[in-house]
């Protein structure tokens, strides 16, 4: 597994953004999950690199290398943040992958950058806005995070992130996951809670993707839940649906085999000409 990959640096926007870019071939950008960073991606980036693809991973802002720089940060800004690193790297079309908070990013990056994207993989993400209830949810765990840590986050989100059998025979996820959400800034962490809170709908987006579409869920996920993954692929006309058994919310860790190979079979069928 490859966890030790050289860190890039940029100025993108107002960040300094934290990045990896290895291999060659048609580029994949892969973006992370809440609270975690680019590490998530160490299966995914062993797997494409030797597939023959270019993989991009940021760490988004406010996580990993990547320093918060205001108490609020949209998935608007982290998609902008993407769309200034790719053209910083020349990069002229992409495969775009998000999981959770990274789906939502993807929708904004699609949203904004609709000729950029030469398919998507959306994975345990919804397409609705948060309703009143989950937005103060999100400022609960703001509120506990700036005063507590992330150590109560990771003790309550566990059980949630990851499958029962999971957190059973798979100590060495449960341990890396627990350390990317201990390890994530308290601010950074908070700004993206809010900047989620404060997402638009993504619904009306769904019907105007015309790109390949993967979407990809956890059988046993109780955050983004199968029938969130069943609207988008009713809604997004070229869109294919895996479902992934014994995993939860964190397909591409507990999963990866499966994972990897459901986003490789979708790449080479027909999706793997972008541009790089």
């Amino acid at each position: 597994m490859t966890d030790n990959l050289q860190t890039s640096f940029t100025a993108v926007r107002d960040v300094k953004l934290a990045y990896i870019d290895v291999g060659t071939g048609p580029a994949v950008l892969l973006l992370h999950g809440f609270p975690f960073d680019k590490s998530m991606w160490a299966e995914q980036t062993d797997e494409l690199t030797a597939a023959g693809f270019r993989i991009i991973a940021p760490d988004l802002r406010g996580f990993g290398e990547t320093k918060p720089t205001s108490e609020i940060s949209t998935m608007d800004d982290m998609a902008r943040d993407a769309a200034g690193l790719l053209e910083q790297l020349q990069i002229d079309q992409v495969i775009v992958c998000g999981l959770s908070m990274g789906g939502y990013v993807a929708f904004e990056f699609a949203h904004l950058f609709p000729a950029r994207v030469h398919a998507l993989i959306l994975a345990g993400t919804r397409a609705p806005a948060d309703n009143e209830q989950e937005k103060a949810g999100r400022e609960q765990q703001v509120q506990t995070m700036l005063r507590a840590g992330m150590v109560p986050i990771s003790i309550a989100t566990l059980p949630k992130l990851l499958a029962e059998r999971t957190r059973a025979k798979k100590p060495d996820v449960v341990k890396r996951v627990r350390k990317m959400i201990t390890q994530s800034d308290p601010k950074g962490a908070a700004a993206a809670q809010r900047g989620m809170a404060t997402r638009r709908d993504y619904t009306h987006d769904l019907e105007n993707i015309k790109v390949p579409t993967l979407i990809i869920v956890g059988r046993e996920d109780p955050i983004r839940p199968i029938k969130d993954a069943e609207f988008m692929h009713e809604r997004i006309p070229n869109s294919r649906l895996e479902i992934i058994g014994e995993a939860a919310h964190m397909t591409n860790l507990e999963q990866a085999e499966v994972f990897n190979r459901a986003i490789i079979g979708f790449l080479r069928n027909g999706v793997s000409k972008a541009r790089p």
